[in-house]
């Protein structure tokens, strides 16, 4: 099964760990780094705007990608957050074994 990289941001770090515990607990998500505060410059309804946000960097599979965006969007305050994924193509074999045990875990 393709494992995935999941990054969103949030606003601040409370948010950031409500996500990430939700996804953890759930097991959608064997792990998220939470970094910040970062500095993101982005364009928003015609604006350039410049904020401090967490970036939640999310460990998952393919097969998780859909409700780990639904968790996400449940939970996040913004209209609409950065939700992208990449494939991971290559790791470490145990820590991908880890990664796809802890989602698929009964």
């Amino acid at each position: 099964m393709q494992t995935l990289q999941v990054a969103t941001t949030t606003a601040n770090q409370s948010d950031a760990e409500r996500i990430a515990r939700a996804l953890v607990e759930r097991r959608l998500a064997a792990c998220v780094q939470i970094s910040g505060p970062i500095s993101s410059m982005y364009r928003w309804q015609d604006t350039v705007e410049t904020s401090s946000e967490w970036l939640c960097t999310i460990k998952t599979t393919e097969g998780n990608y859909q409700r780990v965006e639904s968790t996400i969007r449940e939970l996040h305050p913004y209209d609409e957050p950065e939700i992208i994924a990449v494939p991971i193509i290559a790791g470490s074999p145990g820590y991908l074994t880890w990664l796809q045990d802890q989602v698929n875990h009964p």
